[in-house]
This record gives C-alpha cells, structure tokens and sequence, in this order.
C-alpha cells in the first residue's frame, strides 16, 4: 500500500487552521514534510477525515494579528430543514354518504316517526352506500360483526307495536341493541325500556348459521325480562299525547314528590328479584339476516320480511349528535 513515507519533500505555505464558528487561533510555519518527520502513515486513513476544521492556505501580511477575513464555508442545502404540516385529509365519498345518511335519521325515532320524503331520501342513500360495500362477503369477515351494534334506523314499523300508537305514554324506548359472539355463533338483541322511575330491558338470545357470503340463519332460543334498574329520581314530562290528546301532567307533579319514596321501595322490592326467563319455541323462532353493508362502525342489513336496518358500533363517532 502507498505511503506518505515514499513521496518527495513537499513545501507547504503557512497553514490557517480555522473552525467554522471562531476566528484562527494558530499559525503553522513552512516547513518540508519528510518521512523523518512523519512516520508511515498509509493512504487508508486519510480516506474518511472527520470535516470538524476547516484549513485554508493563504498569504497575508504579518501585521495583522488575525491575517485575511475568513471564509465562512455554507452548508449545502440552502440552511435548516423545515417539515410541512401536512393538509387535513379529505374524507372519501363513502365517508361523506355515512356521514350524510346518519344525519338523516334525526328526528325520526329510528324510522318510526319518519316521513315518506325523508324514507326515500334515507332509501337512496342506503342504495349508495350497498354499491359501495368494502365487505363484499360478510360472514368471511366474521371479526367485523363482532361486539354491540345500536340500531339507528329501521323500516320495520311493527317493531314496537304500542310504543307507536302511543298506549304507553311514559315509558321511551332507550336502546335497541344487537351484539355478536363470531366466536360462539351468539346473537343477543336487546331492547331498552326507560319509565320515570325505572329502567327494564328484554333480551333474546340467539345462534347464528352461515347460509351463503352474505346471509345467516337465526335461531332464537329464549327471552329474558331484566329486572328493573331503579332511576335516580322520576323524570315526569310536563305534558304526554295519549290516544290524540295531549295531557297536561303539572298537576301531578306535587303527588308525584309524595308517593315517591314509597314508590322507591316497592321498586326496590322488585328490582331484588331474579331476570325472568323464557323459551322461545314458536314459528317466528327463525329468520334470515341479509348483511348488505359492513366496515368496522356501520352495518347494514335486511331482513326476511324485506325490512332495513342500519346500525353503528359501539363507540362510533357517527353515534355522536
């Protein structure tokens, strides 16, 4: 390998060692370079330096204590660089038509009190979204329909039968849930009831087949009536419609504060007691489930008798008014 050892005396001017963020602070005179000066040093260490100094050789008059101005050497690149916030990302179309068919259902009660115009407008939107499917076979995404899924709307009006004639004007329906067990093939749809003194719920459980990519098999197998939740204190409403007439409850509300602690015990009473069970052997025990729609917070699905129901996961963003 080459050496400095080997190349001939080399006259060097006087050398200006300087860094980059001070003034030279030394001076080299001019000497020869020989071997006796240097050892053998081979070319492979002087093929990485370290760039921490900066050498100039240049002439200048001895009176000047600190010689010529220096160079400042600029780091190529133009200076520091800085990063970009990137622009907000636009929210595809599919984004825009969930977005757009969940502000729809306000006001409707989950389809219950909906308008014709606005079914139709409701109807479109959900054709939209059923071209636009990311899940083009549901039941082979089974981790998708796992976990609570709230109904947000449905065309089925004899859902609630007497909740929507109105024979039981103080009782609302609070939640309409479905939950999925991919793992059990469990289904569990629970429905929410809120009085002005408690709170109830009926469930029933289910198993679930696989019939084809997009449609299941439902087999109910028993009810539950859940023991009443009892509420902190009776919510009265000021008025209530019952059979298209609207009634003033104001002045009940004085008897309503005087009985309540005894209504309180006798709820509490019953709330002690056990959920009651029972078997679900009819014909209406089965029914078919269509998933036309499905992404990891909205399903769309249609059932046997041809009735839509859209719902949103648990969590959603889209539950959010």
């Amino acid at each position: 390998m080459a050496s400095i050892s080997s190349l001939n005396q080399i006259p060097c001017k006087t050398l200006q060692i300087t860094s980059q963020y001070s003034k030279p602070t030394s001076k080299i005179s001019t000497f020869p370079i020989t071997s006796t000066n240097f050892p053998s040093i081979s070319v492979k260490e002087f093929t990485n330096p370290k760039p921490k100094f900066t050498a100039q050789a240049k002439n200048y008059d001895k009176d000047d204590e600190w010689g010529p101005e220096v160079e400042q050497i600029k780091p190529s690149g133009g200076g520091v660089a800085v990063a970009e916030e990137e622009p907000p990302k636009e929210p595809s179309e599919i984004e825009l038509l969930k977005k757009q068919l969940v502000d729809s259902f306000y006001g409707t009660n989950r389809g219950l009190s909906a308008s014709s115009e606005t079914r139709a407008e409701i109807v479109e939107l959900i054709t939209k979204l059923e071209s636009m499917n990311p899940t083009p076979a549901p039941t082979e995404a089974l981790p998708l329909l796992n976990g609570k899924w709230i109904l947000a709307y449905t065309s089925f009006s004899g859902l609630f039968p007497l909740l929507s004639r109105g024979t039981l004007p103080l009782v609302r329906v609070e939640e309409i849930s479905q939950t999925i067990d991919s793992e059990t093939f469990a289904v569990q749809n629970c429905v929410v009831f809120a009085g002005p003194l408690a709170t109830t719920s009926i469930t029933t459980n289910a198993k679930f087949e696989v019939k084809s990519p997009k449609r299941v098999q439902i087999k109910f197998d028993e009810g539950i009536i859940g023991t009443p939740q009892l509420t902190d204190s009776i919510e009265l409403p000021e008025n209530v419609e019952f059979l298209g007439q609207k009634i003033d409850l104001s002045p009940f509300k004085g008897l309503i504060n005087s009985v309540q602690d005894t209504a309180f015990s006798v709820a509490k009473s019953i709330s002690s007691q056990p959920p009651i069970k029972f078997p679900i052997s009819n014909s209406n025990a089965q029914s078919w489930l269509l998933t036309t729609y499905l992404d990891d917070e909205l399903r769309i699905s249609r059932g046997d008798g041809g009735s839509v129901f859209v719902l949103i996961k648990e969590g959603s963003p889209l539950l959010k008014p």
